[in-house]
């Protein structure tokens, strides 16, 4: 048996070792006092319960007398509900073994403490006695227990350490002392304590001391429950030598929680929103606020409260909150936005239940704005509005239409609709609304006639998009009349009908009358003149009265002219009056022309083939007439008379009133195109008779009976006459290019006659030479300028067999050219430039400029130097004396290079 102080309303209860064979548990005392506040929240723990002693089954704890409190399976005695504490109130807890049935009651007697503060329990001292003043936890011995067989044996027992609280942010000497673990086996020898877990050991290491001789367990720092709640530790006892003396035993310290934080508000501005008009008790917004402390005590319990409103109209308390669940509804009726839109209320919220003493507060702050519902209807800013419209104009604005609401801007409950409820049956007038100014736009959407109407009284009614709020009706000024004037204007003369039809004859002569067509004006009260002109006339037939608007015929009408559409031509006039600027309008005169029989039926097709032996000898034909039944078919088909071998080659065979075949007599045909005159009479009224030629193309055929390909040109219309001048054509080209080649040749012997009337000597040819400008030289072409070499650079290089010059003729036997005889004769002169050019190209030593060179002007400013500084330098002297052999041309060339002054 042990004794042991309880902190902060811990109870611990033990059992009792009896020297029997039996153990009987109990619990140490019968009577147990605790002083606490008068107040007890909801939940909020009284004292802790723990039953053991020898090993047995599962011990079930209960609060037998009190409706007010209650027992957790972890022996947790708390309130059940707030209540105010009674003095000398008193619990009975009950332990019953699950097994056994049997009971362990105990007493535990409440008292209010008189400063409001909770103290110690307070056990009985004639009951029992404190053996030291640090608590201690004494190890007991087993109990005892029998065999069977009459003999006792020592029970095996375990530790029993309660659950040590520590307050949180202690402010005592450190390390400060908790409890002294010692078991009982200490007397008979030395043993060794130790503990072990998060706290000791192991992180957060440190926390937790103990001392290995005495067993003595400190803490050396404050502690913090929101931080760590509670810590798990194993406590050890060895003997001296490390041999384990007792089980290890779990010791629990739970850390009791302080007061140390504030509330805290899940957001400083809390933003809601309620209806205008909203009943009391109408649901707003919740806030939250969350304290760190422990929620099943007081130091976490927040209360929330209302400490302003603003603005205080039309009461100061228009919202309440509700203290524990945060819910801000409404407290009062009056809410309208238009007057105040929004309210901004203080919050606080209060730990310790809200006990403004000991708790610790926050505030926020909550922003309820007032939703706009559809409480004011729409009203005109005018009984009366005005507009005025100009006649037969559509789509236009009449007036403009203005309405005041006090609901919020742009919302449904806001924008208006407007509507005609009297003044307009026809639906001439129409009324959008401008979403920017809610505005009503009066437009006109149907023409209205000055004639028939001048002015229109509209009823008009607004209302709003939203239905109007319940209660709410529309008001007097939610209705209005507009006044709609009708302006006149110089309308379009019309033509009725328009268009108009006739049915006549083809064939009319020209200067018929065929109708009146006239137009109105549709503005009776202005006296105006009409006039008609044409506008459009395709075929150019008719012409129109100026005056009278009365439409005669210029030419014959003709139904079958392209310029009629399923035989009806259209034919557009115009009238305008004499207004200042004129009106004008148009009209369509449609003619619907019968047809007569002034057509003739000709052949069709106007075309066919035919084989040279046809087979079948039959080609199927028909007629076609412009002209429509009775004056069409059926048709009459005969061959004509002449010429006379059309009925030998050919005959008719009737097959119906539209076709007839076309037979050949004979048994074959030439190849060639004939003409087959055919007599067709139509069936109209008064016949008409026309001859007609088929076209018939006879030509050879493949097996298919399809004519060959050069048979099939001639089908395509080459008649005799046209090959015949084809032919003529092509012969006259080759006559003309003969006639020209021929004047040519004369041409060029006439040249040549009078080129050998003049002699050699005195041939002009020879002395007159036509040069051309050298062009531009080094400027404007890429010369190698290295080649002018000064001749003096170039003298030791003359001995060099190999180098010479590129201008200079080397030093080579003279090769001998022709010489001309001095004979005149006509033919010498070409034979002469014929052997000079054979003997130059045969020439191994002649000089480049001997080749034909061209020359251009070489301009001005070349880098080479003047070439009167040139002379002629060669290895050996050179003989030009053989070219005046050559004739005059060449003798004074051979007196320039030779030296000669002749």
């Amino acid at each position: 048996m042990f004794n042991l102080p309880v902190r902060y309303g811990v109870l611990v209860l033990v059992g009792e070792a009896e020297q029997s064979v039996l153990c009987r548990r109990g619990f140490i005392q019968d009577d147990y006092f605790l002083e606490l506040d008068a107040e007890l929240a909801e939940g909020r723990p009284v004292l802790n319960v723990t039953f053991s002693g020898c090993s047995g089954g599962r011990v079930g704890l209960k609060v037998e007398n009190s409706p007010h409190f209650s027992v957790n399976d972890e022996g947790v005695v708390f309130t059940l509900h707030h209540l105010y504490l009674l003095d000398k109130t008193q619990l009975v807890i009950c332990a019953q073994d699950l097994q056994s049935g049997h009971v362990w009651k105990t007493r535990v007697h409440l008292q209010i403490h008189p400063d409001g503060n909770s103290s110690p329990l307070q056990i009985n001292p004639s009951d029992a006695t404190l053996a030291e003043q640090v608590p201690e936890i004494l190890i007991p011995w087993g109990s005892i227990a029998s065999k069977g067989d009459g003999t006792l044996r020592r029970v095996k027992r375990d530790w029993v350490i309660p659950p040590i609280n520590v307050p949180e942010n202690s402010r005592g000497q450190f390390p400060e002392d908790l409890v002294r673990i010692r078991s009982d086996r200490d007397k008979n020898r030395m043993l060794r304590y130790s503990v072990t877990g998060p706290g000791a050991d192991q992180p957060p290491t440190g926390i937790f001391i103990i001392n290995s001789i005495s067993g003595q367990l400190s803490v050396t720092k404050p502690l913090d429950r929101e931080h760590i709640s509670n810590f798990h530790l194993r406590a050890h006892a060895v003997d001296m030598n490390g041999n384990q003396v007792e089980n290890p035993i779990d010791v629990i310290i739970n850390v009791i929680d302080q007061n140390d934080n504030r509330p805290e508000f899940l957001h400083n501005v809390f933003n809601g929103s309620v209806p205008e008009g909203s009943k009391p008790g109408t649901f707003v917004m919740t806030v939250t606020a969350v304290d760190k402390d422990d929620p099943k005590t007081a130091n976490g319990m927040v209360r929330y409260k209302i400490l302003s409103q603003s603005p205080m109209s039309p009461s100061s308390s228009m919202f309440t909150i509700n203290n524990r669940t945060g819910d801000i509804i409404t407290m009062a009726a009056g809410l309208d936005r238009e007057k105040v839109p929004q309210y901004t209320l203080i919050l606080q919220a209060t730990d310790m239940e809200g006990n403004p003493m000991y708790g610790l507060s926050n505030t926020a702050t909550a922003v309820i704005r007032i939703t706009d519902v559809n409480d004011n209807p729409p009203e005109f800013t005018a009984d009366r509005f005005f507009g005025e419209v100009h006649e037969n104009r559509v789509n236009v604005i009449v007036a403009n239409l203005t309405v005041t609401d006090k609901d919020q801007p742009h919302t449904q409950a806001w924008s208006t609709i407007y509507r005609i409820i009297s003044g307009d049956p026809t639906g001439r007038f129409a009324i959008s609304t401008d979403p920017a100014s809610n505005e009503g736009w009066l437009t006109i959407v149907k023409p209205v006639d000055f004639e028939q109407s001048r002015s229109f009284t509209l009823n008009v009614q607004a209302e709003n998009e939203a239905p109007l709020a319940p209660g709410i009706q529309l008001s007097r000024q939610s209705t209005t009349v507009v006044s709609v004037h009708v302006l006149d204007v110089n309308e379009s003369p019309e033509f009725s009908p328009n268009p108009k039809s006739i049915k006549l004859e083809e064939g009319l002569p020209a200067g018929t009358h065929l109708t009146t067509f006239t137009a109105q004006d549709p503005d009776r009260f202005m006296r105006q003149t009409i006039r008609y002109s044409k506008v459009s006339d395709p075929a150019n037939w008719l012409k129109i009265d100026s005056v009278k608007g009365e439409i005669s015929t210029t030419a014959v009408l003709d139904r079958e002219s392209p310029f009629l559409r399923n035989d009806y031509y259209n034919a557009t006039f115009i009238a305008f009056d004499d207004a200042n600027p004129p009106a004008s309008g148009t009209g369509t005169l449609q003619i619907f022309l019968m047809d007569i029989n002034d057509n003739a039926p000709h052949v069709f097709p106007p075309e066919v083939e035919m084989c040279e032996t046809p087979d079948p000898n039959a080609i199927n034909i028909t007629a076609s007439d412009s002209d429509l039944r009775p004056n069409a078919g059926p048709f009459a088909f005969e061959l004509a008379n002449r010429p006379q071998d059309v009925r030998h080659n050919w005959t008719l065979s009737r097959l119906s009133g539209e076709h007839v075949q076309l037979r050949l007599k004979i048994g074959a045909l030439a190849s060639g195109i004939y003409q087959v005159p055919i007599m067709i009479t139509d069936s109209g009224h008064l016949p008409m008779s026309k001859k007609s030629f088929l076209k018939v193309k006879v030509c050879p055929c493949d097996h298919h009976g399809d004519c060959v390909d050069m048979e099939r040109i001639m089908a395509m219309g080459l008649g005799t006459g046209a090959i015949i001048g084809i032919l003529l054509c092509i012969i006259l080209l080759l006559v003309l290019v003969l006639l020209s080649v021929m004047w040519m040749k004369r041409r060029d012997k006439e040249r040549q006659a009078k080129q050998l009337l003049i002699d050699p000597e005195d041939d002009v040819r020879d002395n007159i030479l036509k040069y051309d400008e050298e062009g531009g030289g080094e400027e404007d072409q890429d010369y190698d300028l290295s080649q002018l070499q000064q001749p003096d650079a170039l003298e030791a290089e003359c001995i060099k067999v190999g180098i010479r010059r590129l201008d200079e003729r080397p030093l080579h036997h003279d090769h001998q050219y022709p010489l001309r005889s001095a004979a005149p004769h006509p033919g010498d002169i070409g034979d002469f430039i014929h052997e000079g050019m054979q003997a130059a190209d045969n020439d191994p030593t002649a000089p480049p400029y001997d080749s034909l060179l061209v020359f251009d002007y070489e301009g001005s400013g070349s880098s080479a130097g003047s070439l009167s500084s040139l002379h002629s330098s060669s290895c050996g002297d050179q003989d030009y004396d053989y070219l005046g052999d050559w004739g005059p041309r060449f003798r004074k060339l051979a007196d320039l290079y030779g030296g000669g002054h002749d």
